[in-house]
């Protein structure tokens, strides 16, 4: 081997450059490099994806080379294929998701507060009134609930709390301070609700919110960093419909959260929630699970109809 001939772990070294995209972090330290090999001057290289058809199999791929070929002593790179199991994959997403918490970008949730998405993929299946029962809930047993209605476009958790004042704003106490949105509050029970909704801010109930994706990813954004949420045991997020801007934004922002889908009978319904499922998992966000409404139909007598 001559002097500039290099090692299995030169190899390693440069992988560690090497992103996945999706779970933010080296493949070395994903555990997705399964064996490096250098036979003359053909560097071997095992990789196991997070499945068989990872969509950037392609960007990695051209990236290992580049990056091995560099080396000196290296004239071909092959590489290999393979997929993680269950259990690698599992701590695969397990670190991707310390990763991101360790690098969020600090909101005014409080750290202690559990984090939960209440989401459905599709409108009229009941996510606003599961939202709301749980929360209601959670208050009535001693806690301290906050409620964040982030379906800009079609909110309607301060109708279903019975909630019509408007939020106001608490000033800056000093110029590096910005001034803070205040939550409506409400007592439930021996707990506390406080709920931060778009319906608090337009002139009417009727009023239509006609914004982009990308204002209503902002207004979210807000929600977390400019609204004085004060202690919370909870944070229940009424999602809106859909895998777009606001669900994108809020698993960036709150890596911690964990998801709680639902859904109806209806078959489209299922499928949706399908969906809405398979963004959780590409968020690296748990899934908490599914509730299933308006499954049947109880007459005052009791009788139950599916």
């Amino acid at each position: 081997m001559s002097e500039d001939a290099v090692d299995e772990a030169e190899i390693l070294g440069v992988l560690r450059g090497v992103m996945d995209p999706e779970l933010g972090d080296n493949i070395v330290d994903l555990g997705m490099v399964r064996s490096v090999s250098l036979t003359g001057q053909t560097a071997q290289i095992t990789i196991a994806l997070t499945t068989a058809g990872c969509p950037l199999r392609a960007t990695i791929k051209r990236d290992c080379e580049s990056r091995v070929e560099s080396l000196p002593g290296v004239n071909e790179v092959q590489l290999h294929w393979d997929e993680l199991t269950p259990e690698e994959r599992t701590r695969a997403m397990e670190r991707a998701r310390r990763n991101a918490r360790d690098t969020a970008t600090p909101t005014q949730i409080p750290a202690s507060a559990r984090i939960i998405s209440i989401a459905s993929g599709k409108g009229g299946v009941g996510k606003s009134s599961v939202t709301v029962n749980i929360a209601t809930a959670l208050a009535s047993r001693g806690h301290t609930v906050g409620v964040l209605d982030a379906d800009i476009w079609g909110f309607s958790v301060p109708r279903m709390l019975g909630v019509n004042s408007r939020l106001n704003a608490r000033p800056a106490s000093s110029e590096e301070e910005r001034g803070k949105i205040v939550p409506e509050e409400r007592p439930q029970g021996s707990g506390l609700l406080k709920v931060v909704s778009t319906g608090l801010m337009v002139e009417t109930e009727e009023t239509a919110l006609m914004w982009r994706g990308l204002m209503l990813a902002k207004a979210v954004e807000q929600f977390l960093h400019d609204v004085d949420w004060g202690d919370l045991d909870y944070l229940l997020i009424d999602m809106p419909p859909g895998t777009g801007d606001v669900q994108m934004a809020l698993a960036r922002l709150l890596p911690q959260a964990e998801m709680l889908v639902v859904t109806t009978p209806a078959v489209s319904a299922q499928k949706v929630a399908i969906r809405v499922a398979d963004m959780a998992r590409r968020s690296h966000m748990p899934i908490l699970g599914v509730v299933e409404n308006m499954s049947a139909f109880t007459t005052p007598d009791g009788t139950s109809w599916p």
